[in-house]
């Protein structure tokens, strides 16, 4: 599969989400998305990202952008993650790795001289029609939810 540009359709998802519900991305056309992938709940750059996207979250209401954070955790996990830190973003559960996947953001990662495949953190800014105005990746967290929030002020 290729790697997805700036305007193509993002890829659809259906997938168990915080507090019971499903998340399907085609349900929020109409809307503009910010859709974050990050590796592991409950981890410092995670939790960080998290609060940073949460802190923010009133002026992205205002935009009328809708912000849907995705891990393979699961829902539960999430539930304890959202919990702990006091998060107001929805986290999303992709535990077969599908959805990261489609978005090209499950990748060989490497710790300790070991080689894995994991999240690369990763963020898509989807228009209201669906389609991806802007990606980020390899994103490193201080600023980040900051930049996202200038680019859906220019959408």
């Amino acid at each position: 599969m290729s790697e997805l540009k700036i305007g193509d359709p993002a890829p659809d998802f259906n997938l168990a989400a915080d507090g019971g519900r499903t998340i399907k991305l085609s349900d929020c056309r109409g809307k503009a998305v910010v859709v974050y992938f990050y590796p592991k709940d409950d981890t410092p750059g995670c939790t960080t990202e998290a609060q940073s996207f949460s802190a923010l979250k009133p002026e992205f209401d205002a935009l009328g952008v809708r912000i849907i954070g995705i891990s393979p955790d699961t829902a539960a996990k999430h539930d304890r993650f959202k919990a702990k830190h006091g998060l107001a973003v929805d986290l999303a559960a992709d535990t077969d790795s599908a959805t990261c996947a489609a978005y090209g953001v499950w990748a060989e990662k490497s710790m300790y001289g070991k080689t894995y495949m994991g999240v690369e953190r990763s963020t898509f800014l989807i228009k209201a029609d669906g389609t991806i105005a802007q990606i980020w990746r390899k994103v490193k967290v201080p600023g980040h939810a900051e930049a996202i929030l200038e680019a859906a002020r220019g959408l």
